[in-house]
């Protein structure tokens, strides 16, 4: 097959190509500034901005699927960036709009956990939305809510190792939020199997990962993969989002309000559809394991 990957050589797409790339499918990725390094051997790279229709339109032409994974980090929002909504729902509309005009067979949506079109953050609710433009187009969509992800290059790792310390170290509310983890492999795996086969088609499916963490679980964790001990003390959260309210007025800050709302939002998944890819729970990769092998 023909296949668009829209933010292919980002976090998710660069494993999700390599997947559809063993495959055997022919790919195009598309994103403002393509970096052929992250991507498999072949693959085509086209610069466009899904905000802006007509920089994107003419790199449908010959594909049989688009899979769009175009979103601004929840975690990172810098306020002289588009907002979430921009990015979310007028970006998933121009892609939707480009599909149905150049005929493709179906669009494959990446979506989130806690998707709510009145959520507590801009991010769930421009994912929410972007379900909405999906779901009411004249098109075939297969659409994916993963919960967050972990693996080379992740937010999740990333931000912890950045923003804590080991022996002793801060968090807000203690690390007390849950969430169940998932590995980015085992993600573009499940997705490279629904792509070609349809009794996908029209489904909503949540995926989880093996486990139910916390961040204070995860900063543990990452600093016993070191060797190092630590101690978490808890930060009020009335301080954390008044640091971050003021920090949305810093240019310089790429945290804000909606980074502090996020730290108190419960994302554990309300189901696991790892049964409809033919997997369960003991098959996909733990935290500590790739820890482990990192």
């Amino acid at each position: 097959m023909n296949i668009l990957v829209t933010g292919g050589d980002g976090f998710v797409g660069s494993n999700l190509c390599r997947e559809l790339a063993d495959d055997g499918h022919d790919l195009t990725v598309l994103s403002r500034s393509p970096d052929p390094s992250v991507l498999p051997d072949g693959t085509e790279t086209v610069a466009g901005d899904v905000t802006e229709y007509e920089s994107i339109a003419d790199a449908f032409a010959g594909q049989d699927v688009v899979v769009h994974l175009v979103a601004l980090s929840p975690l990172f929002q810098h306020p002289n960036e588009p907002r979430q909504e921009t990015v979310q729902v007028d970006g998933t509309r121009n892609t939707v709009r480009a599909a149905i005009e150049h005929d493709l067979d179906y669009l494959v949506q990446m979506s989130s956990v806690g998707v709510n079109p009145s959520g507590e953050t801009g991010y769930v609710r421009g994912k929410a939305w972007a379900e909405w433009v999906v779901l009411t187009a004249d098109i075939d969509t297969i659409i994916f809510r993963p919960n967050i992800m972990f693996g080379d290059a992740d937010e999740l790792s990333n931000l912890t190792e950045l923003g804590t310390f080991p022996y002793l170290t801060p968090l807000p509310d203690g690390g007390r939020t849950p969430f169940q983890p998932l590995w980015v492999g085992d993600t573009a795996a499940i997705i490279a199997d629904a792509i070609g086969d349809d009794d996908y088609l029209n489904g909503i499916y949540e995926l989880a990962g093996p486990e139910e963490l916390t961040l204070a679980d995860v900063t543990r964790r990452i600093y016993r993969s070191k060797g190092q001990p630590v101690t978490i003390l808890p930060l009020p959260m009335k301080f954390v989002e008044a640091g971050l309210l003021l920090a949305h007025f810093i240019p310089q800050v790429p945290f804000g309000i909606d980074q502090a709302r996020s730290l108190k939002m419960d994302l554990t998944s309300s189901r696991n559809d790892l049964v409809a890819f033919g997997r369960d729970e003991s098959q996909l990769m733990t935290f500590d394991a790739y820890l482990e092998r990192s």
